[in-house]
């Protein structure tokens, strides 16, 4: 009976999810606002729903009651975030936030199938993240200086890259000198930079397009990547480096610098591949993991082994392996996920994806001052291209790179980071909101005055 409750219910999950995922997609069609209204309150239920369906087949399969606590108090998060934030961020964009909220549910799920430990852990830094960035309508909105300070954020993101080579505070993981640890905590301060260096580039580049001042600010830039080379973090320098070209072209329009970009960029992937032991081992198990199963091939060996398995509809939510997939919780998560929730159900999580960034463009092409137009273009292009090196390395698309998927995998650098960038991407729909709704205002008094004179005048005729 267990079993037939855990098959039925893997279908239902799918079902619900797929809804949600079209529900992405057609509020785009929808210009009645009392429409779109009702589109993000049924997938508000949606989310509801899935979310304890999942917890309640874990609940199931493990006779675990520390999961129904986890649960309950995941679902009244979820109640107050909705509540906090319509209220902090005025006339939010329900279409981002909803998607936060959704691509968070899986996580807290999955991490709760793979271990408590992790789900308990990244629910506590997703409340602390979420609590912090409460601030950040405010500062965008009251700090009117912040499209000034272009060289101030290229020497804090500097700093912050180079603070993982100080003895005794720097830490390597999966062979990359990217951490800091300090006592019981760790973060990579990469993550954070990401989102100073768009600042950066868009301060700056949203007040020139001078041949020489581009050829500073690329020099800077070039320091950021070449610091991340020395790390050995060549997914964070990959970012880094596809957002600078991405802002450059926006903010000058000019295929030159494009080009360019991409063709340096071509040269020094065959450099990397030459210099780094490690980018070989990764490019050979790229190209044919099975003939190293037992050493550089296992970890995408086992990673489309576990896609495989799980075909369209999945193993059903506790009865895979995914266990068995290196470094499951962050990197490979989205095998994990394809094992037990099914093609179908991934296939969904990556239009959901697709649907955050449509959104985040449509916001960055409204905004009026080029500032936060370049800004949140940034903010986007690494949103997306994060996306796209996680699930294509794990697929095998492209050589696995070792960066997370955005708000799904856990650790705490990396969805505090996320939380952030979804933050400021509202903080800046909520001033341009502001701004149409003081443009109508004025135009409205304007009417209304225009009227009055009439009036007047015509009283004075009479």
């Amino acid at each position: 009976m267990e079993n037939l409750v855990i098959q039925l219910s893997k279908y239902v999950i799918i079902i619900l999810f797929t809804i949600y995922t079209l529900y992405c997609f057609t509020v785009f069609r929808s210009t009645n606002k009392e429409r779109q209204k009702r589109i993000f309150k049924k997938q508000r239920k949606l989310m509801y729903f899935i979310h304890f369906i999942c917890h309640f087949l874990l609940f199931l399969n493990t006779k675990d009651t520390k999961l129904v606590g986890l649960y309950l108090i995941e679902l009244i998060f979820f109640v107050a975030a909705w509540k906090i934030y319509n209220l902090v961020y005025r006339n939010m964009s329900k279409h981002v936030f909803n998607n936060m909220m959704m691509l968070m549910a899986v996580s807290f799920v999955m991490l709760a199938r793979l271990d408590y430990d992790f789900a308990k852990r990244q629910f506590l830094m997703v409340c602390a993240g979420m609590g912090l960035c409460l601030i950040v309508p405010f500062i965008i909105d009251k700090f009117k200086y912040l499209d000034k300070l272009g060289w101030v954020y290229a020497g804090i993101g500097i700093v912050c890259l180079l603070s993982v080579f100080v003895p005794g505070v720097g830490a390597e993981k999966y062979g990359a000198v990217n951490w800091i640890s300090i006592g019981p905590i760790s973060l990579q301060p990469s993550e954070f930079v990401k989102i100073i260096f768009v600042f950066f580039i868009a301060a700056l580049l949203a007040y020139t397009d001078e041949f020489k001042d581009i050829v500073k600010i690329t020099i800077v830039a070039a320091i950021y990547v070449l610091i991340l080379v020395a790390e050995k973090d060549l997914g964070g320098a990959l970012i880094f480096f596809i957002t600078y070209l991405a802002v450059l072209y926006v903010s000058t329009a000019q295929p030159f610098y494009l080009i360019s970009g991409l063709l340096s960029g071509s040269v020094a992937s065959v450099v990397a591949y030459k210099l780094f032991a490690h980018v070989r081992v990764r490019v050979h198990a790229w190209r044919d993991p099975f003939s190293d199963i037992n050493g550089g091939g296992y970890q995408l060996a086992s990673s489309l082994f576990a896609i495989g398995t799980g075909g369209w509809f999945g193993m059903g939510l506790g009865k895979g392996l995914p266990t068995s997939i290196p470094v499951k919780e962050s990197d490979f998560i989205f095998a994990a996920i394809s094992e037990e929730m099914g093609g179908i159900f991934a296939i969904c999580m990556i239009l959901i994806y697709i649907s955050c960034f449509i959104m985040f463009i449509n916001i960055a092409m409204k905004m009026k001052k080029k500032f936060y137009k370049l800004t949140a273009m940034g903010l986007s292009v690494i949103f997306i291209f994060q996306v796209f090196l996680n699930i294509g390395g794990v697929t095998k698309f492209i050589p696995s790179t070792g960066v997370t998927l955005p708000l799904v995998s856990y650790g705490g650098s990396s969805i505090l980071s996320t939380i952030l960038l979804f933050s400021i991407i509202q903080g800046m729909y909520v001033l341009n909101q502001d701004e149409g709704r003081k443009v109508e205002k004025g135009k409205n008094e304007e009417i209304d005055k225009q009227k009055k004179r009439k009036g007047r005048r015509h009283s004075k005729e009479a």
